[in-house]
């Protein structure tokens, strides 16, 4: 499958064009506002073609798919016009700005037959796999999940996640990934209580804690920008636990997962693995055969509501319900 990617953000250069490398496919073409810019990826990379504007990447570009790794404002827009090329989309996490324009986008990919994926590659970890079949499979009655993402964010003003009109905030931006977690263990939230600062006078999040309530269960999960970098999850149960650390982007090296289950205490090492290639892989495989992704537009819709919930929430200073 030949991919394009609309833009050179460093998500882009960092893990989409090193995990796609090893596979079967390609990426044959790469656009940019600046094509200097485009064009120094492209060199590095072995990309064929440069563009200089992403409408002309969609136009003349013949790929079969592109990659969405734009500010979070933008993934709605070009999600459409990807989808108007008739062309399937891989986009990064979130989707869109909210619940509503995620209706929107999904509603609109359906209606042009292209498969739509939101990029949350965690999802495609054999770790990641491997705690949700044990937490589904061997924990009983689970009553809490907590997680964490969290790293410093300093002497960078005009970082694009500290922009409210580019959708920014450590919410949008990394406390998704503990949220979608909790969410794949308890299922959908009946509402949610946050709380928010913004020590950096940015007009976003910079440190969020929230709670999500269950009818039996409760999670808890916590991000921001302010501290050291810590990514963490636990989940407990009535006969036991599940942990990990650097959970959700762990890097190249092997992995550990730790539990203990029915008074069977163990640790887990994974080899280390490319989630993105992992996740690259999913994408096609699904584009190929028209099943859904595990990371589909449903999915993305109830991620978003969970999040608009947490904001309301952090704005009124209440518990906000989380319409099913």
């Amino acid at each position: 499958m030949d991919f394009g990617v609309l833009s050179t953000a460093g998500i882009a250069q960092g893990s989409f064009l090193p995990g796609i490398e090893p596979t079967d496919h390609d990426v044959t073409a790469i656009a940019s506002r600046d094509a200097a810019d485009a064009e120094a990826v492209a060199d590095e990379h072995g990309i064929e073609t440069v563009y200089e504007g992403y409408d002309d990447l969609l136009e003349n570009a013949g790929v079969d798919a592109v990659y969405i790794p734009l500010p979070n404002a933008l993934h709605a827009e070009w999600t459409k016009k990807a989808a108007d090329a008739g062309i399937h989309v891989l986009c990064e996490k979130p989707l869109t700005v909210d619940a509503a324009e995620a209706r929107d986008v999904v509603d609109y990919c359906d209606d042009r037959d292209v498969t739509l994926m939101e990029a949350f590659m965690y999802q495609y970890h054999p770790r990641t796999e491997r705690a949700l079949e044990l937490a589904d499979e061997e924990l009983e009655d689970i009553r809490s999940v907590t997680a964490s993402f969290k790293f410093g964010l300093f002497g960078d003003p005009d970082n694009i996640r500290l922009s409210p009109d580019l959708a920014g905030g450590s919410l949008m931006d990394v406390g998704c990934y503990p949220l979608s977690f909790a969410r794949q263990v308890l299922g959908e939230p009946d509402s949610a209580y946050a709380y928010t600062t913004d020590t950096k006078d940015s007009g976003v999040d910079t440190e969020l804690a929230a709670i999500l309530e269950y009818d039996e269960a409760s999670a808890r999960i916590a991000c921001g920008f302010d501290t050291t970098h810590i990514q963490r999850y636990r989940i407990e149960a009535k006969n036991g636990w599940i942990e990990a650390d650097d959970g959700f982007n762990p890097g190249s090296g092997s992995v550990e997962l730790e539990y203990k289950i029915d008074g069977r205490h163990a640790v887990e090492t994974f080899d280390p693995v490319d989630q993105y290639r992992l996740e690259i892989e999913h994408f096609v495989d699904c584009v190929e055969t028209g099943s859904q992704p595990r990371t589909d537009g449903e999915e993305a819709i109830a991620n978003m509501e969970a999040i608009d919930a947490i904001y309301e929430s952090a704005e009124t200073d209440r518990a906000v319900e989380i319409e099913d």
